[in-house]
């Protein structure tokens, strides 16, 4: 059970710093104890939105010029960081969901960068972030299925399925965190300079919260272009 990125988003974004964490016995009972975990990063969130709107901070305008490369309109294909930080500024709050997701959002807005949280009874493997043939399958939350543009990075495994579009702009219906997730992937990326020190200070932070409303992530890893892979632990998929 492999996550990797593929030699040509590395040599594409050679910026690029992410991390991952597996974690094992997730139930959605602690919700109210997650969205506790998630004040202090959303107040952090909260204060540096109150400085400057969302589209200034470094961590966003990375990733807009990575969609500019990628032939996107930015402001139209937000990142889900970006996304998640302009509810914030014009609501006020994030929506309350999974309790997983509400701790995931939470630390996406406190470092402005994008977490994917997949449901790995949903994923086969090896899952590569890659760009797209143009082949593949992606099922949004509408329930219509699309197929990714040639060349757009996504999350795709062998079954022919896109679990993310245009990189981290939407994840798919298929591998999303529902109410009997139980073993789930966290990925977490990064483009802005000084991203690698970001990626390690995020990952103690979900780290220690998981540990708190569950248990510790029983894989934890920081990938880059010399270490582009993590093993996983079995039990999804395996193509």
């Amino acid at each position: 059970m492999l996550l990797r990125h593929t030699p040509e988003v590395w040599t594409s974004f050679p910026s690029l710093a992410a991390g991952a964490l597996q974690v094992r016995g997730i139930t959605s009972a602690p919700v109210r104890a997650a969205a506790c975990e998630a004040q202090p990063p959303l107040e952090r969130a909260r204060r540096r939105l109150a400085q400057n709107s969302e589209s200034a901070f470094p961590e966003i305008q990375a990733w807009r010029r990575a969609y500019a490369a990628m032939g996107m309109k930015p402001t139209q294909y937000r990142c889900a960081a970006e996304a998640l930080l302009r509810r914030l500024r014009l609501e006020g709050d994030l929506p309350r969901l999974h309790p997983l997701v509400t701790l995931c959002n939470a630390a996406s807005a406190a470092y402005a960068i994008p977490i994917a949280v997949l449901d790995l009874r949903h994923v086969a493997f090896p899952l590569e972030i890659r760009p797209a043939a143009g082949t593949e399958s992606y099922q949004g939350f509408g329930g219509d299925p699309e197929r990714p543009e040639p060349g757009e990075i996504i999350y795709a495994d062998p079954q022919g399925r896109a679990h993310a579009r245009r990189w981290t702009h939407r994840q798919s219906a298929v591998s999303a965190v529902r109410e009997d997730t139980r073993d789930a992937l966290i990925v977490a990326e990064c483009l802005h300079a000084g991203g690698a020190d970001d990626i390690a200070r995020l990952l103690d932070e979900l780290h220690a919260a998981l540990a708190r409303l569950w248990q510790p992530p029983v894989v934890r890893a920081r990938l880059s272009a010399q270490a582009p892979a993590v093993a996983l632990q079995g039990g999804a998929q395996e193509a």
